[in-house]
């Protein structure tokens, strides 16, 4: 954050000087669970690397928002998942068929939910989150917002906000395109790439809510269950352990009082930290632009880290 956002939101710079003695807890949640094959694992593997690297890097559990479409498009979807309940780690909702809320017809929005929940009875771990799918809560149209919003208490859920997003996506995306190009892939850079990726976000939402709250949250972090992750998760750990960052479980971090405080804009996709920025005035580039949620960003440290070669022929 600049000085000039400081004083736009009529903060004192000085609050900045105590971020480093503020704790700095964060938890991991995945979001899409069970996806398809990856770059080098299929889906059944991919759950069984993960869970031993996140039992190997942290003592607490993550959380996992579960797609259930998965349970009919991926053939040990549901058993998947019921595997990272097992472990430990939490389910929730991360809605039927992963639609866009504004494109998407309130109701059949609502059912999609329902749906999900149904499929997920029964489940251990079993925690009332969910999570919009794309962070979508409606783009501008308050009035789906506020009904989706509705729909949710009434269901007796909460939303499973973030407060700190990245394009794991998009750099999981680059290493399958690699693969299935047959271009060579040096995994020591992309780790780089993922655990610097993970430690800016980080410490960019960390700053930013020093600045509009004064205060450090209990951080949510928006990761996805993907080769990367399984890969390079305990590398992700151990950075954000090395810059003072505490792992902290899911539960913990959803009791912390931003869980009641809801936006009042409809800017969420960049997750309740950055709407809670735009509600008390912050805009533009310079203060949401971050290269560990851009696509172009991505592509440019994987290039200057040498990431993918040639192709083997």
């Amino acid at each position: 954050m600049t000085g000039r956002l400081l004083i736009a939101l009529g903060l004192v710079p000085l609050l900045l000087a105590h971020a480093s003695a503020q704790e700095k807890r964060i938890a991991l949640t995945f979001d899409d669970a069970p996806t398809g094959d990856g770059a080098v694992l299929t889906g059944s593997e991919r759950a069984g690397v993960l869970i031993e690297a996140l039992d190997e890097a942290t003592s607490v559990p993550s959380a996992f928002f579960v797609t259930t479409r998965g349970f009919d498009t991926r053939e040990d979807g549901r058993e998947r998942a019921a595997r990272y309940a097992a472990a430990g780690h939490l389910i929730a909702n991360h809605s039927h068929t992963h639609p866009w809320a504004h494109r998407t017809e309130t109701d059949v929005y609502l059912a999609d939910i329902d749906e999900a929940e149904r499929r997920l009875e029964g489940f251990e771990n079993r925690r009332p989150w969910f999570r919009f799918p794309f962070l979508d809560e409606g783009r501008g149209d308050r009035e789906k917002r506020d009904a989706l919003r509705a729909g949710l208490e009434q269901r007796g859920l909460i939303s499973g906000y973030v407060t700190i997003d990245t394009y794991d996506w998009h750099l999981d995306s680059r290493w399958k395109e690699a693969a299935k190009e047959g271009r060579s892939v040096d995994r020591e850079a992309l780790a780089e790439v993922y655990t610097a990726m993970v430690v800016d976000a980080a410490e960019h939402y960390a700053e930013m809510s020093e600045t509009v709250l004064g205060r450090q949250p209990a951080h949510v972090l928006l990761l996805h269950e993907n080769d990367a992750a399984a890969f390079f998760i305990g590398e992700a750990v151990a950075g954000l352990e090395a810059n003072g960052w505490t792992i902290i479980s899911p539960d913990e971090a959803f009791a912390d009082p931003i869980a009641e405080e809801l936006p009042d804009t409809t800017f969420s996709g960049m997750g309740r930290i950055a709407a809670m920025a735009y509600d008390r005035g912050a805009r533009g580039a310079e203060s949401f632009d971050h290269w560990s949620a851009s696509e172009a960003g991505i592509d440019q440290k994987l290039e200057e880290a040498g990431a993918f070669g040639a192709t083997s022929d």
